[in-house]
């Protein structure tokens, strides 16, 4: 099982954000709390363990268990979820759409990250315990980015009316996808255990949220993983102080816009962009925005309104019908959970730099922020023929032209590199125009014009011969290009858009204890691993 690392620079298929992030470039350092390496966990727990309040971690250990009374946990899950009712003992978080059977390969990239750290955060801090969250975003309402998931290059997607809160779709309907798999996966061990997965979390479960945590559960109870629906009254009830706060002092949108001004002048891009109030309204097939207009509450796109004071009496008695959006999801989740760190992916992290203004006006700790582990997988089969046809990992992550022009460069027995020539014809003007600056200046023009054309006319030869070349070569070409391919699909990562079907396919397993192996969440670089 060989393992290998780029870093996320050198792949060019990360921001200069982020990258600037781990390089731990100063100019981010007032957007974020503490930067994820070991030590600094220890202030991390202190600090939060003056926040948690006794009584939360009540409410959460009642709310798991209860959401897990018709699942099959491991005695580790279950043993998690009852420490969690002890001031020792914090949480590690990542979070996922609902998306169909998980959708893109990195939903185990950063379930097996959270779990790694919780290990790690264990042998190092041995007084106290750390349990691995998956935070179900089981309130997000784009049903479009979660009903399919690709296959060997086909989408397998499920049709249904959108409305409301993913969470709570009924699963009709994917019995037809279960067809569609069926004959897709074909015969065999592994194929018939991905079957059963899909028909126990997708058939016999009413609601997304129920099979999604059914199938997490599947894949990594037996390392202690505990599943979180947030969609819940009594979680809620512990957000109705800053849910308040939200409504009356529109909190988020003064301190997040702030921040935005000075991730502008860092010349960075922004993620999201506050509302003035941050919060959806929920009820059966419904999620809209609450806005305030008229002196008057309202339901965006409804007839639903109340005044202030009918407003925060509504929210008080029903909680379950307010939901944050992508400003407020985070402070709900740090203000219910005994959290120290949350890891997600490159998008995930850059809007979280937006946050910690908002975090400090609603005095909630901000947690340690860990870019997810990211992860390229190689059959033997397939590391075999990159070694025959002598592609380097670099050379891997290029965009396709850069790639094929390099390879073509590189196993052509002409040199296609005019770099000797074009030095000569540097050479070569120079003298001209030290000429024409002895002689006669307006004879500077015609030097010129001619130094461009020469140019211009070896560069385009050199492109000719390219593309000669390519022709000349193009089966080799085809061979490499085609290992690209099945590596880095429709020229994107692995990760961002192969299902982890494929690979369970070829491996089985061994699959996720291979990645349990291998990754390591504090390492900060982009993994390459053969199984």
């Amino acid at each position: 099982m060989p393992t290998d690392c780029i870093s996320f620079r050198d792949t060019n298929y990360f921001s200069s954000f982020i990258c600037d992030y781990l390089d731990e470039n100063p100019d981010l350092k007032p957007l974020y709390h503490r930067f994820p390496k070991l030590e600094n966990f220890k202030q991390q727990i202190e600090e939060k363990t003056s926040f948690v309040r006794p009584e939360s971690r009540t409410v959460l250990v009642d709310v798991l268990k209860k959401q897990y009374q018709n699942t099959d946990a491991s005695e580790l899950t279950l043993q998690n979820i009852e420490s969690l009712q002890s001031e020792n003992s914090f949480t590690v978080t990542t979070g996922h759409q609902l998306n169909l059977f998980t959708g893109p390969l990195y939903f185990l990239h950063k379930i097996i990250s959270t779990i790694n750290l919780t290990k790690q955060l264990k042998e190092t801090y041995p007084d106290f315990d750390f349990v691995p969250i998956y935070w179900m975003a089981s309130e997000d309402h784009d049903f479009d980015e979660i009903n399919y998931f690709n296959f060997r290059g086909k989408k397998i997607q499920w049709n249904r009316a959108d409305g409301g809160a993913v969470g709570r779709f009924n699963t009709r309907g994917l019995d037809d996808v279960l067809d569609i798999i069926s004959a897709e996966f074909g015969p065999g061990k592994h194929a018939d255990t991905l079957k059963m997965w899909f028909k126990e979390a997708y058939i016999n479960h009413d609601n997304l949220s129920d099979a999604t945590r059914y199938l997490a559960n599947a894949l990594f109870t037996e390392y202690g993983l505990v599943v979180l629906d947030a969609d819940d009254k009594e979680l809620k009830k512990l957000f109705i102080p800053q849910m308040k706060k939200e409504l009356l002092e529109q909190t988020a949108f003064s301190a997040v816009s702030e921040t935005n001004k000075k991730i502008k002048e860092l010349e960075f891009n922004i993620q999201v962009n506050p509302r003035e109030i941050n919060l959806f309204y929920l009820d059966k097939n419904l999620r809209e925005r609450i806005v305030f207009e008229d002196d008057v509450f309202k339901v965006n796109n409804t007839d639903i309104s109340w005044s202030k004071n009918e407003l925060l009496k509504h929210l008080d008695e029903v909680p379950e019908c307010f939901s944050p959006n992508v400003i407020m999801r985070p402070l709900y989740q740090e203000v219910i959970l005994p959290n120290l760190c949350y890891i997600g992916g490159g998008g995930e992290m850059a809007y979280w730099f937006q946050l910690k203004s908002n975090f400090e006006v609603q005095n909630i700790t901000f947690p340690i922020l860990l870019l997810r582990n990211s992860v390229l997988i190689k059959t033997v089969k397939q590391a075999g023929k990159q070694k025959s046809l002598d592609i380097t990992d670099t050379d891997l992550f290029l965009k396709r032209n850069s790639f094929i022009n390099k390879r073509v460069r590189k196993i052509s027995n002409i040199n296609i590199d005019f770099s000797e020539q074009i030095k000569h014809l540097e050479h070569q003007f120079q003298g001209l125009h030290q000429l024409a600056n002895e002689t006669d200046k307006s004879f500077l023009g015609a030097v010129e014009a001619q130094e461009k054309k020469q140019f211009k006319g070896l560069k385009h030869l050199e492109k000719r011969l390219l593309k000669a070349q390519k022709k000349k070569l193009a089966d080799q070409i085809a061979r490499a290009t085609e290992l690209q391919e099945q590596l880095f699909p429709n020229n994107s990562l692995q990760e961002r858009n192969t299902n982890f079907s494929e690979l369970y396919l070829e491996f089985g397993e061994a699959l996720i204890p291979e990645l349990l192996k291998s990754l390591e969440p504090l390492k900060g670089d982009f993994t390459i691993l053969t199984i």
